[in-house]
């Protein structure tokens, strides 16, 4: 590495992102995925287990005055707002501060807002402490994201990525069943059994929160806010512990880059870098995590009442079928992940994504004929699940990999927050006034229009989605602080030389990127 004066901050020449980029898979990857990764699956714990003990919490006897419908209502409402605002607050700060200090503190959030939900005594504490359970993990989702796209090679980016953020639905599948157990009043007392759903999810963060402390901050991170000689320390100390894990030396890197480093960008600067420089990268964002959100809602929403009066599944036995239904959307990002990393982005996205819709089309069509039970019903929505949820994860990971580093936290949050909102607030809106009728033609209707919506996401991906896959992230997106920054036009076609992978630490045979000053 080698550092020049600058006017205004130094410029420093790094071959950093390139190393990282090379490293081969390692033990050390693991520790990442485990300690940052592993936080979904408390998050989709903690939203199906709300979701199954509405009815129990509604009960007399169950320690809190409240209804099953503010439970799934005001309660899930406020838990979305908090997600929302949580993910616009926490991304900033994740920007300026960097990735650890905040990927520990949205944790500690979601700890303690979890533990106090488990004590809550009155209906008022019980929507106070979702909204801040909300809005710890509304957090996770800029920190986590960002940096494990910084820290994981680029060889393995996609498929690592889309598997840890399905793993969500494995702690559907654990939150389903735990639910069962947890209202078995023959097990627990009805104003027991609930309360110990929320102590599980406070301590399960609380181990991996110990965990956490062994991951580093982003190397790239630190090199942008002048701290680089942090960043050499902790990728020398990575590279020694894969040398004497794979007992041969590690390659050389490919390339270099140069950088202006500065302390913090301006929110002018991180509007005008997603909206305008790279405003069919946003279109791309924004109809992905739309087209997600709105098969989600008019499959999950209505579920349950969809089983219950069309099939006459007993209340208490839908969490079984939800159980199978997670189990298929863990199943998707899991088997397909890696076809993202070589097959490649732009087919994997939009062959999800059109292949989840037309599936829905169809469930919907043989619905409304008649031809389904609730175990083929099901069948289907695993069908349905296994693609989309692969294209909704790696929706997740296109608004991380496609924008400026400096961006990246903000960019995630972004979108996040606007997908959850929509998933949240008007998916739920206009979903329960549809399957909640008992009528087979509404409920079709709900079908199709998350489909639609998933097709035309779909279709947008086929047009606009980026080639990013084994391209390192300065490749894809030059950072703001580059030394050698293409120009608006560039940027905002999202091709030319910076996204093509024409020239870059990158882009494998095509040679090294070194830029100067």
């Amino acid at each position: 590495m080698t550092t020049a004066q600058a006017g205004t901050g130094r410029t420093v020449t790094t071959d950093i992102p390139a190393r990282l980029d090379r490293l081969p898979w390692s033990r050390w990857h693991w520790t990442i995925v485990i300690g940052l990764g592993t936080v979904w699956i408390l998050d989709g714990l903690e939203v199906t287990v709300v979701g199954n003990i509405a009815s129990r919490l509604s009960e007399p006897g169950s320690g809190l005055p409240i209804t099953s419908g503010e439970v799934t209502g005001l309660a899930a409402a406020l838990y979305v707002a908090g997600a929302c605002a949580g993910a616009l607050f926490w991304g900033r700060l994740t920007d300026k501060w960097g990735r650890k200090k905040l990927f520990m503190i949205t944790l500690a959030v979601y700890l303690g807002a979890t533990a106090l939900t488990a004590i809550a005594f009155d209906t008022w504490w019980f929507f106070l402490f979702r909204f801040l359970t909300g809005f710890g993990i509304g957090g996770e989702y800029a920190a986590i994201n960002s940096a494990i796209d910084e820290l994981i090679p680029k060889e393995y980016r996609g498929r690592v990525d889309l598997m840890i953020n399905g793993s969500f639905w494995l702690g559907a599948v654990g939150g389903s069943l735990l639910s069962i157990v947890a209202l078995d009043t023959d097990i627990f007392a009805a104003n027991v059994g609930w309360r110990l759903t929320f102590a599980l999810g406070a301590v399960l963060a609380l181990v991996i929160l110990l965990v956490r402390r062994h991951v580093p901050e982003s190397p790239r991170w630190l090199l942008i806010h002048g701290r680089d000689d942090e960043a050499e320390r902790i990728v020398s100390s990575i590279e020694r512990k894969v040398e004497e894990e794979n007992g041969e030396p590690l390659p050389r890197p490919e390339g270099e880059i140069t950088i202006n480093q500065r302390r913090s960008v301006t929110f002018l600067e991180i509007g005008r870098t997603v909206f305008s420089d790279y405003r069919r990268r946003a279109v791309l964002g924004f109809s992905l995590f739309i087209g997600q959100a709105f098969l989600y809602n008019a499959i999950t929403f209505g579920f349950g009442a969809i089983l219950t009066t069309f099939f006459d599944v007993p209340s208490g036995s839908t969490g079984y079928y939800f159980a199978v239904i997670a189990l298929g959307n863990f199943c998707g990002p899991l088997l397909l992940g890696k076809l993202f990393d070589t097959v490649g982005r732009r087919v994997m996205i939009s062959g999800t994504y059109l292949l989840s819709g037309l599936l829905l089309f169809g469930t919907a069509w043989l619905f409304d004929q008649g031809s389904l039970s609730a175990s083929t019903l099901t069948a289907c929505w695993c069908a349905v699940l296994f693609f989309a949820s692969a294209g909704a994860s790696s929706a997740y990971l296109t608004v991380s990999e496609v924008f400026p580093m400096e961006t990246r936290a903000m960019s995630i949050a972004f979108f996040y927050a606007i997908g959850t909102a929509a998933g949240g607030i008007s998916g739920p809106l206009l979903f329960a006034d549809l399957t909640g009728t008992g009528k087979v033609g509404d409920t079709v209707l709900a079908f199709q229009i998350g489909a639609t919506l998933m097709c035309l996401a779909g279709l947008t991906a086929a047009l606009l989605a980026v080639r990013a896959e084994r391209r390192s992230l300065e490749d894809i997106a030059t950072p703001l602080t580059a030394a050698d920054q293409p120009g608006p036009t560039d940027r905002a076609k999202g091709d030319g030389p910076y996204a093509s992978g024409a020239t870059g630490s990158g882009s494998g045979s095509t040679g090294s990127r070194t830029a100067t000053t």
